[in-house]
């Protein structure tokens, strides 16, 4: 097996949005925001090659929405998907699987493209995509509060092209690969946990944000149950710690991957450090 981090740009978002009720006193010594509070965010995804198996976990906000909604969220940096996959050797045409940790924009955009024609065509022409049959239901029946985070162009072609999969409960997706799912953020979140060497490292998608996510009163409002994140966020950390697994940040710009120590207020990042790093020692 050989990982990759995938960079498809970067997003910034309001900071007390990204922390809840953890008031910007505190939750700035850990995430830093620019003078309008907005914090700068990565898209990083996640390319898994097992075999003749390559595999991309989520794919980013790709460039379909218009001027007016990517102004929202301050689009920045020089990485996209394609580019990011060409640096490391590869082509939208050699993924065979793209696993969409639930269908937020920010998350599964890249997936549907503009063809010449202006009309849309899969980017990953040989891949199945797989979600949650939770979220699935979810995002195409959304909640007036969800809904603009769910542009119906991200989602209808991968179903009428016959392309996507539901999962449907925690399941062993691939041989090294199993699927647990979390409700907290949104319903039917897909979280892969990924055996690499006998080490588990876990995408955490929306569940842990970024590492200043990690404490558990720091959840954030843009999580739909936040009293389910919390029990889901304390049981995984329980877990995670405890066996060691290490943790892969998609939206934290500034650390890619930690590990956990348990304290005497409870359960924090101990190492940060690069994906690269992680494969080094392991």
């Amino acid at each position: 097996m050989k990982l990759y981090k995938i960079e498809t740009g970067n997003f910034k978002v309001d900071g007390g949005a990204m922390f809840g009720v953890v008031p910007k006193t505190l939750w700035q010594k850990k995430y830093s925001a620019d003078e309008n509070n907005l914090c700068n965010c990565s898209m990083r995804c996640l390319l898994i090659v097992d075999g003749e198996k390559k595999i991309l976990i989520d794919n980013g906000c790709g460039d379909k929405q218009d001027e007016k909604y990517f102004s929202h969220y301050y689009l920045n940096g020089d990485d996209t998907l394609e580019k990011s996959l060409r640096k490391n050797g590869f082509t939208c045409d050699d993924i065979t699987d793209v696993i969409l940790t639930h269908l937020h924009f920010d998350h599964c955009g890249g997936g549907i493209k503009y063809n010449s024609k202006n009309e849309f065509e899969l980017t990953f022409k040989n891949a199945t995509y797989h979600t949650s049959k939770q979220q699935w239901d979810w995002a195409i029946n959304p909640n007036k509060r969800e809904a603009p985070a769910y542009p119906i162009e991200n989602l209808m072609p991968m179903f009428e092209m016959g392309k996507l999969n539901f999962i449907d409960e925690n399941t062993n997706l691939f041989t090294n690969i199993k699927i647990r799912l979390y409700n907290g953020h949104t319903m039917g979140q897909v979280i892969p946990f990924i055996n690499y060497n006998g080490k588990t490292i876990v995408y955490v998608g929306d569940l842990i944000p970024v590492v200043a996510n990690i404490p558990l009163p720091y959840i954030s409002s843009y999580d739909l149950f936040p009293l389910d994140t919390l029990k889901e966020k304390e049981n995984f950390l329980t877990e995670a710690e405890k066996n060691n697994y290490t943790l892969f940040f998609e939206h934290d710009l500034y650390n890619e991957c930690c590990s956990l120590k348990n304290t005497k207020k409870g359960i924090i990042e101990d190492k940060t450090f690069t994906l690269a790093e992680f494969l080094q020692t392991n």
